[in-house]
C-alpha cells in the first residue's frame, strides 16, 4: 500500500503516519528526512546533492525522484510508503507516478488532511516542549497534569520552536496552499484523493484515514 499524506505544518501528518506504520507496517518518507541521510551516507547522490545545495540551488526534480526510487527498493519498504512533503507540483506527480509504474507499483491513495487555517494557527502557537526530554504540550489541550512540571520526566524547563509564531504560520499556510493548489485537480482526476477533516480529534482522523483504506 503507497500513500501520500497532503497537509500543512500542523495537521497532524506525522502522528498519523506513525499510527499507519505501526498498524500496515509502512515507512514515512520524508523527503527532508532522506535527502540529511543521503548527505551523510557520502554516496554518488548524496555527493550530488550536497553540491547542488552547497550552491544555493534548488534539487531538480529528477534527482528527487531518483532518490525516493532508491529508498524505496530498500526491504523495509516492501509493505509500502507513505509520502510526506513530496510531490509539491503537477511535473513531479507526474514524475513520480511514471517512476513507480516502471517498478511495477501505483500509488493507492492520496489523503488530504484539510484544516481551517485559523484553527490551525491557534494549534500551531499553543505547542511546547520539554527542554530535557522533548515531551509536546500544548497552552489550551494539552497542559502538564501539574503546571511547570513534565508529566514524562519531571523537568521544569520548556521550550517552544522560534517558528511556531503567528505570522511565520500563516506565511507557512500559505505557501502549503499555494504549493498543493495545482496538485489537487491531478489527483482528483486520478481518483486516488480522499480527503479528511484534519482537524479532529486524533483518533478520529485516524478512523477516517482506516475507512478510506479499508483495510
Amino acid at each position: 500500500m503507497n500513500l501520500i499524506l497532503l497537509g500543512p505544518p500542523g495537521a497532524g501528518k506525522g502522528t498519523q503516519a506513525k499510527r499507519l506504520e505501526d498498524r500496515y507496517g509502512l515507512v514515512q518518507l520524508s523527503t527532508g528526512d532522506m535527502l540529511r541521510a543521503l548527505v551523510a551516507e557520502g554516496g554518488p547522490l548524496g555527493l550530488e546533492a550536497k553540491t547542488i545545495m552547497d550552491a544555493g540551488r534548488l534539487l531538480p526534480d529528477d534527482l528527487m525522484i531518483r532518490m525516493i526510487s532508491e529508498r524505496i527498493d530498500q526491504p523495509d519498504c516492501a509493505k509500502g510508503f507513505i509520502l510526506d512533503g513530496f510531490p509539491r507540483t503537477v511535473p513531479q506527480a507526474e514524475a513520480l507516478d511514471g517512476m513507480l509504474a516502471e517498478k511495477g507499483l501505483v500509488l493507492d491513495t492520496v489523503i488530504e488532511m484539510k484544516v481551517d487555517d485559523a484553527a490551525l494557527v491557534e494549534r500551531i502557537t499553543g505547542r511546547y516542549s520539554c527542554a530535557a526530554c522533548g515531551a509536546g504540550y500544548h497552552d489550551q489541550f494539552q497542559k502538564p497534569h501539574i503546571a511547570g512540571i513534565c508529566d514524562v520526566c519531571g523537568g521544569t524547563a520548556f521550550k517552544r520552536r522560534a517558528d511556531d509564531n503567528a505570522e511565520t504560520v500563516k506565511t507557512r499556510l500559505e505557501a502549503y496552499h499555494r504549493q498543493t493548489a495545482p496538485i489537487l485537480p491531478y489527483y482528483q482526476a486520478r481518483n486516488v484523493l480522499k480527503p479528511v477533516d484534519g482537524m479532529a480529534a486524533i483518533d478520529v482522523v485516524t478512523g477516517q484515514i482506516e475507512a478510506i483504506l479499508g483495510v
